[in-house]
């Protein structure tokens, strides 16, 4: 078997913590041989170092399934990435909107505009909420097009925003375009990535280029963004706590990730 797992609403509780449990089902991960591969809509750069250092963990599927990271060889291995003129037709729809950020993610790091950061507790639901969010960005101080006409591998965009009209008429907006796909993580967020760039995506590349069948890949999610690689994995695996769609997705439930669901079901899958 190898596992996936999204992070936040799934494997971390919902102050961003590991818990002793989950260090225990990735320890019998290792122990039996097997492979444990975080999937996540943060940069590569967000995933905790902790993580990344425990044996189990060789692989990272960063930013959505828009990069594959090897962390034996520091490379990334498989991406699917939105053009520079991309990026910006997309600015170009979100600038005139005052109260939403505009995340750009490239080269496995997420940058903001120095002024949209230092609104980020008007986002965040509360504070762990914001300290994930200042940790995982880089503000930048020029103008968002000067920023993106000096930088490439475009990985994803996400904006938060504080007004559902705001997000109704950016999603509509946004719809129109074929060569974008929209999904979300958080329940003011959207996420902007080429069609292709999915975490599902990535979990069947992966699985092929390591030869291992699908059919032996268990897949744990919470939010609109999982609904892929639930469905794609062997055996995909909602949260308690999932959004409906991720659970009608899944072929089991798994406890609260305050609850260690995702280890619970680890250590049943391996026998222990």
């Amino acid at each position: 078997m190898i596992f996936f797992s999204d992070m936040d609403g799934t494997l971390l509780t919902s102050d961003k913590r590991i818990t002793p449990e989950t260090w225990a089902a990735l320890d019998a991960i290792h122990d039996t041989g097997m492979q444990f591969v975080p999937c996540t809509a943060r940069a590569f750069n967000g995933v905790p170092a902790e993580l990344l250092a425990h044996p189990s963990v060789r692989y990272v599927v960063a930013s959505n399934g828009a990069s594959v990271v090897d962390l034996q060889t520091q490379a990334q291995i498989h991406a699917v990435h939105l053009t520079r003129q991309h990026v910006l037709d997309i600015y170009q729809v979100a600038r005139g909107y005052r109260d939403i950020t505009f995340d750009i993610f490239s080269n496995g790091a997420c940058y903001s505009e120095r002024a949209r950061y230092d609104r980020l507790a008007e986002f965040a639901g509360k504070l762990s909420t914001l300290e994930s969010l200042q940790s995982n960005r880089t503000p930048y101080d020029e103008p968002c097009e000067k920023f993106i006409a000096e930088h490439d591998d475009f990985e994803r965009i996400t904006i938060y925003w504080k007004n559902e009209r705001d997000a109704t008429e950016l999603k509509a907006a946004y719809s129109q375009d074929p060569m974008l796909a929209i999904v979300r993580s958080a329940p003011n967020n959207i996420e902007l990535s080429d069609p292709a760039a999915t975490k599902g995506g990535a979990l069947t590349w992966l699985c092929g280029h390591l030869g291992i069948n699908i059919a032996d890949s268990v897949a744990f999610g919470d939010n609109i963004n999982d609904i892929s690689m639930i469905e794609a994995a062997g055996c995909g695996v909602a949260m308690k706590n999932a959004e409906p769609e991720d659970i009608a997705a899944a072929n089991l439930v798994a406890d609260y990730n305050d609850r260690n669901g995702v280890a619970k079901v680890i250590m049943e899958k391996l026998g222990r």
